[in-house]
């Protein structure tokens, strides 16, 4: 009798990570609509009952792999913004990290705009669970926070460049969304294939030039 090799034990800490990899790969090649509680179990190589350890339904599958795609949209405005380099060259290294990673996680990108807008109940007409409702104004909040954080980097910089009389006066947050318009469109045209990546990427720092100037003769 041929002895089967013990079935390699699975370090439960990793769980949480190793299902949110699972969940982003299939929303990157299959959609949101397919995902599944079961079947990243089965993808990661554990009971069908231990997602639940860590995610109360699909829904807060969802919202937290939302949530962490603007954690590191964040890391990467954080780690572009250079407050020492002149006006245009600062948001042109925003714009470019914001880009970059919209033409490389398109469908989470998505997956987090839609997310932001949810009810905070499961179904949206449900409010007799206290807990449902408590645990849905806790994920507002957060996402709340992470928006607030993800245009803090181009907030910062409307309103630096205001003190030293760059941008025109204004409240810096209805400048900051003309701004975040602007890019996001940008990164819209790329994801309808309205525009290539490298040509959207080539013609950036043109694009935050008439952003900046206007497009009025001078």
């Amino acid at each position: 009798m041929v002895d089967m090799p013990a079935p390699r034990p699975y370090h439960h800490g990793d769980l949480r990570a190793a299902l949110l990899r699972s969940a982003e790969r299939t929303l990157r090649e299959k959609g949101a609509a397919t995902l599944s509680l079961r079947e990243l179990a089965r993808d990661v190589g554990v009971s069908h009952a231990a997602p639940g350890r860590h995610f109360k339904d699909k829904r807060a599958l969802l919202d937290e792999l939302a949530l962490t795609g603007y954690e590191r949209l964040i890391n990467a405005l954080e780690t572009a913004d250079a407050p020492e380099q002149p006006l245009e060259q600062r948001m042109s290294g925003l714009a470019r990290a914001y880009l970059q990673f919209a033409i490389d996680h398109p469908e989470l990108l998505e997956l987090m705009f839609a997310r932001k807008h949810e009810p905070d109940t499961p179904d949206g007409s449900d409010t007799s669970d206290n807990s449902d409702i408590s645990e849905g104004s806790d994920t507002s909040d957060r996402f709340a926070s992470a928006v607030d954080r993800s245009i803090g980097s181009l907030t910062r910089l409307v309103a630096d460049a205001q003190e030293r009389g760059e941008i025109v006066p204004g409240d810096p947050e209805r400048i900051t969304t003309v701004m975040a318009a602007s890019l996001h469109g940008l990164a819209a045209l790329v994801a309808a294939c309205a525009l290539p990546p490298d040509e959207a990427l080539s013609g950036l720092d043109e694009h935050v030039h008439h952003l900046l100037h206007g497009l009025t003769p001078r």
